[in-house]
């Protein structure tokens, strides 16, 4: 009985990227910034019904798109994903613009529908911004800036382990990282609002006024960090789960002493040892130099695609005499510089 052969599926293209990540940025966005501005309306301000608003909605798109994207939503963690290994440096600025246009675009939208509500006021209820100092909840920019850092670094930490390939349960890892979303929201929300994502922050500070947006360069630096904290520390500590993507992490092209100068040099594959021997048949070549066995000096080395410089002429043999040699004498030397000629005695 013949087996079937199952084929693999097709990879993503980008723009399937693109758009996986949009959606799920923009549910996160609408869905969690709504909560809080409904909570605040409402004037209970439920802490527990604010995370796990936001952890389900990472959660239900993670299982939604994750699939197609990675499920980052989050600039943080699309950072973190490029110096662990997960994907290619060319690929962030993708997933940033992604996720920002669908920050933006559901805080936009969440503006608009509010308006629904004669009693809205943005300046009075704001749109789920975070915040800081007098302009939030007193607390201090230091400790904003640590706190952010720090809960940033634990998320992206556990997100890199539980979509480790090694992994023993994958269908599980949506379901720990909203969890772990919400845990993070009921300690953060009475500091900060709780960022620990640069676009969630970007999306309704746009909308929110002029305090918000001078205060949002804080949960854009703080959660860029934590990112690098954990993107260098998850490999660091239980490896890679395969050979990472190339053109991630931080291993960039070598660049040789002679690469920066045009014409001779190893830029041009035309650097060689220093002890390459005269024997080998080839000529020595050294820093744009090229050594000349006959003319015992460096002369500069041929460019590449010149042809190559043709070699001295052998010298002449000398000429037999034209007149008898006296026995015992010696023959006459093939050149006058710096010799005294002996010649045969006049006969």
């Amino acid at each position: 009985m013949t087996e079937a052969v199952v084929e693999a599926p097709p990879a993503p293209t980008t723009l399937q990227k693109i758009v996986a990540e949009v959606l799920g940025t923009f549910v996160l966005v609408f869905f969690g910034c709504g909560s809080v501005v409904y909570a605040g309306m409402r004037e209970t301000f439920d802490i527990l019904a604010i995370a796990l608003t936001f952890g389900l909605a990472v959660l239900v798109m993670a299982y939604a798109v994750g699939r197609i994207s990675g499920g980052h939503f989050n600039p943080a963690v699309s950072v973190a994903a490029a110096i662990g290994g997960r994907i290619a440096w060319r690929e962030v600025p993708i997933y940033v613009g992604a996720q920002l246009a669908g920050a933006i675009a559901a805080g936009g939208a969440l503006l608009g529908l509010l308006q629904g509500f004669e009693v809205y006021d943005v300046d009075r209820f704001g749109l789920g911004q975070n915040s800081f100092g007098d302009d939030g909840s007193g607390y201090s920019l230091w400790a904003a800036l640590i706190l952010e850092l720090l809960l940033t670094a634990i998320f992206v930490f556990v997100i890199l382990a539980v979509t480790d390939a090694r992994n023993e349960h994958p269908a599980l890892a949506p379901l720990v990282i909203g969890f772990t979303l919400t845990a993070i929201h009921l300690v953060a929300i009475p500091a900060t609002g709780t960022s620990v994502n640069p676009a969630r922050s970007i999306g309704p500070a746009l909308f929110a006024g002029t305090d918000a947006i001078q205060q949002v360069w804080l949960f854009i630096v703080a959660p860029l960090l934590g990112a690098v904290i954990a993107g260098l520390a998850y490999p660091a500590v239980f490896g890679h789960a395969g050979e990472p993507v190339p053109g991630s992490g931080f291993r960039f092209p070598e660049r040789t002493a002679a690469a920066a100068v045009p014409g001779y040099g190893a830029s041009d594959q035309y650097q060689q040892q220093w002890n390459q021997q005269v024997w080998s048949g080839e000529p020595i070549i050294q820093d744009g130099w090229q050594w000349d066995p006959y003319a015992q000096q460096w002369i500069p080395a041929p460019q590449p695609g010149a042809a190559p410089p043709a070699p001295p002429a052998a010298p002449a043999a000398p000429a037999a005499p034209t007149g008898p040699v006296t026995p015992g004498q010696p023959a006459p030397p093939d050149t006058d510089e710096g010799h005294t000629q002996i010649r045969p005695p006049q006969v």
